[in-house]
């Protein structure tokens, strides 16, 4: 009755299935996964993030495939006019996220443990919220997801800049799903928003603080004058799964603890 066969075609369902130790249930996984490492070496690779190769995942029987967003809506109706069961989540928040992993501990027939973890979860970011409303001061932070052109934040990463203590520059984009509509037209309307901290994370490729801080019109933002300028990896914050909800949102934490120290 369980799935026994499942396609990850993004990176957040196998970093949970693996944490569920439900890994042998997974056949084939995203070229783009990290996390965990040991996926990478035991799992064939079957998707990029937009492109899928239908015919190895077919050849893989899946009973079952996970994929993220309307990016991913036509792998998914491909595999549909195949016959293929394919369940899409569209997790934008930090309570979304915790909705898809709850549907998928049940779906292998794991919501205890799924709850579980979700709640130790849960109760590790109300922790670091209630600490960040110790701080005396609160930072404004730009988080950039991608350069060329520049796109803030996207929903659940502006939830996490604020659990961790700071205030996304531009909450009013963080609620457009897609990053065509995140884009900051005006490169100088960040240097109008006076960031105290920037954070990149370059989708894949790697921050350039240098770059940034040279940007035309920048040498007076904040973060630029006191080098506040920060990288945290893709695989670590721009997964809407286990990642951001751990890993990630300690880094922003920490990064924004140690500002609020240094400016008590």
């Amino acid at each position: 009755m369980l799935p026994q066969r499942i396609i990850c075609l993004t990176e957040e369902t196998t970093e949970w299935l693996y944490l569920l130790g439900q890994s042998h249930r997974i056949v084939g996984i995203s070229g783009y996964t990290v996390r965990p490492k040991i996926a990478r070496a035991e799992k064939p690779k079957v998707s990029a993030f937009t492109s899928a190769k239908i015919d190895k995942i077919l050849a893989l029987a899946p009973d079952c495939v996970f994929g993220f967003s309307d990016l991913q809506a036509d792998i998914a109706a491909q595999l549909i006019r195949h016959g293929v069961q394919v369940t899409v989540f569209n997790q934008r928040s930090v309570d979304e996220i915790f909705s898809m992993l709850y549907q998928v501990a049940a779906m292998v027939g794991e919501a205890e443990q799924g709850m579980f973890r979700i709640k130790d979860m849960q109760s590790h970011l109300q922790t670091l919220q209630q600490a960040a409303i110790g701080f005396a001061r609160r930072p404004r932070v730009y988080f950039e997801e991608w350069d060329e052109p520049a796109i803030s934040a996207i929903r659940w990463v502006s939830e996490l800049i604020d659990i961790a203590g700071g205030d996304d520059c531009f909450p009013e984009l963080a609620t457009q799903s897609l990053g065509k509509n995140r884009i900051i037209a005006d490169p100088l309307e960040v240097v109008r928003r006076q960031p105290d901290i920037i954070i990149g994370s370059w989708c894949g490729k790697k921050f350039r603080p240098a770059l940034v801080a040279a940007r035309s019109g920048w040498s007076e933002v904040p973060a630029v004058v006191n080098h506040q300028l920060f990288e945290i990896k893709s695989a670590d914050i721009l997964q809407p799964g286990p990642a951001a909800l751990t890993d990630g949102v300690n880094q922003l934490h920490r990064i924004i603890s140690e500002w609020v120290a240094a400016h008590a």
